[in-house]
């Protein structure tokens, strides 16, 4: 077989994703907060980017608005002649210091601080900051050194050490102390207990009958429930410390798995009370708390921004917006760029980065810019959809897909579905995640339009809390009531649609209606 060299020239056709295009669909997943973080990464490593409050108005003649609300800035770093007299003053002041340094400046003004304030002049003492001092853009600002303000925020307290505060008049034992630390140790969030008694005992030496009795006298500690082992425990401690365990409670704290499915008429022969006396003791369990450990956990209540705000306009329609707040305002400094490759050769390793900054920077205003005006298309097609739930409600809300949304925008069905990942929409019927206004396609049973998955399970919700005592509606009778409605739908859908909702059954349903209205009188 004969070798021969050739030349051949052959075409194909193949997709590269470049590093900065999968940065760009990737900004269209991120939420406000990530965004943020994203571009302050970005303006920390790029010196040609800056950030600026929409309320800065003082740049509004060095910088210029594109059609994309971003922007980019030729600033003028001349300084400012104010003229006159004034002018020239600060101009010898400026002269005078650097002839002569800051001790001429304070000769020539006697500005010090025993002249200009008396009574402040010497150390102020360590009590608290004063805004004053600490606002440095302030008249008669200090630079707020010798203070710290983390010296002066409250702590908050936790469970270890609200625990350990009580421990010193519960244990007078050296030794009994160290073993209750050492269970302290061993508490979830919540304030169970989360170790082996016998481990423990092993691990510190001791014999099993002295760590139990240390355990007993902790669970007497407040909060009550704490060093629980199970829910039963926890509910047993806080009732023992109420005086409200008897043998009838007991029996009721140990078959908690009866009360979760609502078998009351179990209950009442395992207690041996009749059902008025088993609703009292309902409503004790009620009052208890689950996990007496998380009032230490406070959580973080994170308040969510909205991405679109949706207004009803004057003339029937609706006026669609971005968020101005969750718009990033960035710059890009041409200015500082010209003038730093003005001092560089044109083939040195500094112009090359330069470049590269520059190419950078301009590619993360329009990424933003492509990134907003891909919402604002969106949540646009979105609305235009879904018009009638904003005028009547979830009862009229549209079944919808991302399909019907991306051929009507002309974009690809992943990108809808990066948009509407995390994004929100504050409507006059409230704030909603994108995500919301996509639900499938329940048939009709009259032929006419079909219905969304979110408006029946709101109809099958609201059928359930109108319920009657006398009156509760199975699986079948609400299947039977949406169809009369024009809904067509099987009884195994209303199930797992009750059971997504944590409805209970009918059968649940009766017994605790019934017990509810025996309670209240009825």
């Amino acid at each position: 077989m004969a070798l021969a060299a050739s030349l051949l020239l052959r075409q194909s056709q193949s997709l590269v994703m470049t590093p900065q295009l999968m940065q760009s669909i990737q900004l269209l997943q991120m939420t406000h907060l990530e965004l943020t973080q994203f571009i302050e990464n970005e303006v920390e490593r790029n010196p040609l980017l800056e950030l600026t409050s929409r309320d800065d108005g003082a740049r509004g003649d060095e910088a210029f608005a594109s059609e994309n609300d971003y922007y980019s800035v030729n600033e003028e770093r001349s300084g400012h002649d104010d003229g006159g007299v004034e002018g020239a003053y600060a101009s010898d002041l400026y002269e005078t210091a650097t002839a002569g340094g800051a001790e001429a400046i304070s000769d020539t003004l006697d500005a010090s601080l025993d002249n200009v304030f008396p009574d402040d002049a010497g150390p102020r003492a360590a009590d608290a900051p004063e805004l004053l001092g600490q606002w440095k853009s302030m008249p008669g600002a200090t630079d707020g050194e010798g203070y710290d303000l983390d010296d002066f925020v409250a702590g908050q307290t936790t469970l270890r050490d609200y625990l350990g505060e009580q421990v010193p008049f519960a244990l007078a034992s050296p030794v009994d102390r160290i073993i209750a630390s050492h269970l302290i140790d061993q508490l979830d969030e919540a304030g169970y207990l989360t170790a082996n008694i016998a481990e423990t005992a092993l691990k510190l030496g001791k014999p099993l009958t002295e760590v139990e009795r240390v355990l007993d006298t902790l669970q007497q500690l407040d909060p009550p429930g704490v060093f629980a082992r199970s829910l039963a425990e926890c509910l047993a401690i806080q009732l023992r410390a109420r005086d409200r365990f008897d043998p009838a409670m007991a029996a009721l704290v140990g078959n908690l798995e009866l009360l979760a499915r609502r078998d009351f008429a179990t209950l009442k022969r395992l207690c041996g009370v009749d059902e008025e006396d088993l609703i009292d003791m309902l409503a004790e369990i009620r009052k208890l708390d689950p996990k007496p450990g998380t009032r230490f956990q406070p959580g973080v209540s994170e308040s969510v921004v909205p991405d679109i705000i949706v207004r009803a306009a004057p003339d029937g329609s609706w006026h669609i917006e971005l968020n101005q707040e969750t718009l990033p305002r960035v710059l890009v400094n041409n200015e500082y760029y010209t003038s730093v490759s003005r001092r560089t050769e044109r083939a040195s390793d500094d112009q090359a980065f330069l470049n590269e900054c520059l190419q950078n920077a301009n590619w993360l205003t329009r990424s933003l810019d492509q990134r907003a005006k891909t919402i604002m298309k969106v949540a646009t097609e979105i609305v235009r959809q879904q018009d009638a739930f904003l005028m009547h409600g979830v009862d009229h809300l549209r079944p919808l897909n991302l399909k019907t949304v991306a051929d009507a925008i002309k974009m690809h069905e992943s990108t809808v579905s990066r948009v509407t990942s995390n994004k929100y929409m504050l409507t006059p019927r409230g704030l909603f995640e994108l995500k919301y206004f996509f639900t499938v396609s329940i048939g009709s049973s009259g032929g006419g339009e079909s219905h969304s998955a979110e408006s029946v399970r709101h109809r099958i919700r609201t059928m359930i809390a109108q319920e009657a005592p006398d009156g509760v509606l199975s699986d079948d009778d609400i299947v039977d009531i949406l169809k009369k409605g024009g809904v067509d739908i099987a009884r195994r859908t209303v199930a797992k649609y009750r059971e997504a909702m944590n409805i209970p059954s009918s059968v649940q349903r009766r017994r605790e209606k019934r017990a509810l209205a025996k309670a209240s009188g009825f």
